[in-house]
């Protein structure tokens, strides 16, 4: 049925749908009305879940684990200072291999505060062990709500899931989506078996335990082997069994628009791939080979796909609305990371826009990648690292100043 719902209310539905028995929420802008949402629907008897109302979003991950660890599908959200509020927790599950699904909002941290959007959040914890997906749009915030839990579920991954929405340029902006009936959800998702990894009184195990310095090594392997070898299995077949149920087909941990030919490539992560997405075609249609790379899932980190896409790029820029300060763009890091076990020898540039939900505008995209063509030719000394609307020679450069 299609419906008009922000991204928010998109991936509230998806949830829904997931059936989840234990939902525990704090709220906290932009996220609140992903929970309200929730609240509405247990009280109306449409979801049969235990609502439970926190204190705190450190509070709210906890109940996540707890709930997990008796057998329990589980839900929770959060933003920004929630989400670093968690820090602690988030070791905790992905350490535990609690499969929770939980959706954080994009938005800037503090200080200054700002409660607009960036990705900053998000992008501080990807070493937290969780893996992290971004949607770019409405429809796939609720599309990727269901499979989620398909791939965390998966037993050889059982590994906590973060599903991240651009903060107010998703979850509070009004899309038509289609929103899938329950029968068609309950055919694509199997209810969660906990077996293993639950309170059991018939087979006990041992949970929250600790580990010396003899064992501790192999968990922690265990956890990237199986984050890095398991879950880009369960995405892919996850994908494969959502298209067959719902007739939507998502292209993986990555997704190439016109890259095969490309000399120049921007990526990207989350919402702003659709303003770069229009441009690639408005550019194309003018002769200038320019392609995207849209990064869905950054951990596990698709290093071989970005790579294989990159490598025929004449030079590469990375959008991305974070910053490791002192360094560069944690997104520019990672990418620049999978050229270098590739071998792939090919320029990369750092373009750092969108902080605190600035705009990125047209214009500055196209600026982009007519700088990228620049400095492939030689005609440009384009930084490595720059700053959008301070100091980017993106801004300056423009079709009638080439």
């Amino acid at each position: 049925m299609k419906r008009f719902l922000s991204g928010d209310e998109a991936l509230a539905e998806g949830v829904r749908l997931a059936r989840p028995q234990v939902i525990s929420a704090y709220p906290i802008t932009p996220q609140t009305v992903v929970v309200e949402r929730l609240s509405e629907m247990v009280e109306d008897g449409s979801l049969a879940a235990e609502y439970v109302h926190v204190e705190s979003e450190h509070s709210a991950l906890s109940c996540a684990i707890g709930a997990s660890a008796t057998g329990a599908r589980t839900f929770t959200a959060t933003s920004s200072q929630g989400l670093l509020y968690m820090a602690e927790c988030l070791t905790y599950a992905s350490g535990g291999r609690f499969p929770i699904v939980m959706m954080n909002a994009n938005r800037a941290t503090a200080l200054p505060w700002n409660i607009y959007g960036d990705q900053r959040d998000s992008l501080s914890l990807l070493d937290h062990g969780w893996i992290q997906v971004y949607a770019e749009n409405n429809q796939e915030a609720l599309d990727l709500a269901l499979m989620a839990y398909a791939v965390a579920e998966d037993p050889a991954v059982r590994t906590p899931v973060m599903v991240n929405l651009d903060g107010f340029a998703l979850t509070h902006t009004y899309e038509t989506v289609d929103v899938p009936t329950p029968e068609q959800a309950d055919a694509f998702l199997p209810p969660y078996d906990g077996a293993g990894n639950s309170f059991d009184f018939e087979n006990p195990v041992s949970i929250g335990f600790s580990a010396g310095p003899d064992y501790d090594r192999y968990f922690k392997y265990w956890e990237h082997r199986d984050m890095l070898e398991a879950a880009p299995r369960a995405i892919k077949e996850a994908e494969a069994r959502f298209a067959e149920v719902f007739g939507r087909r998502y292209s993986g941990m990555i997704e190439c628009v016109a890259c095969d030919d490309a000399d120049v490539v921007l990526v990207t992560l989350g919402s702003v791939a659709g303003l770069v997405r229009g441009v690639v075609e408005r550019l194309r249609a003018q002769g200038v080979r320019a392609g995207m790379l849209r990064i869905r899932y950054l951990r596990p980190m698709p290093s071989v796909l970005v790579a294989t896409a990159l490598a025929g790029a004449k030079a590469v820029g990375v959008l991305e609305k974070d910053v490791s300060f002192g360094a560069e763009g944690t997104v520019y890091t990672n990418v620049n990371s999978a050229l270098q076990q590739a071998g792939a020898r090919v320029p990369t540039y750092n373009f750092i826009g969108g902080l605190g939900g600035d705009d990125i505008s047209e214009a500055q995209v196209e600026g982009m990648f007519r700088a990228l063509a620049q400095a492939a030719d030689g005609t440009l000394d384009l930084p490595h690292v720059s700053f959008l609307g301070i100091d980017s020679p993106a801004d300056a450069v423009s079709e009638g100043g080439r």
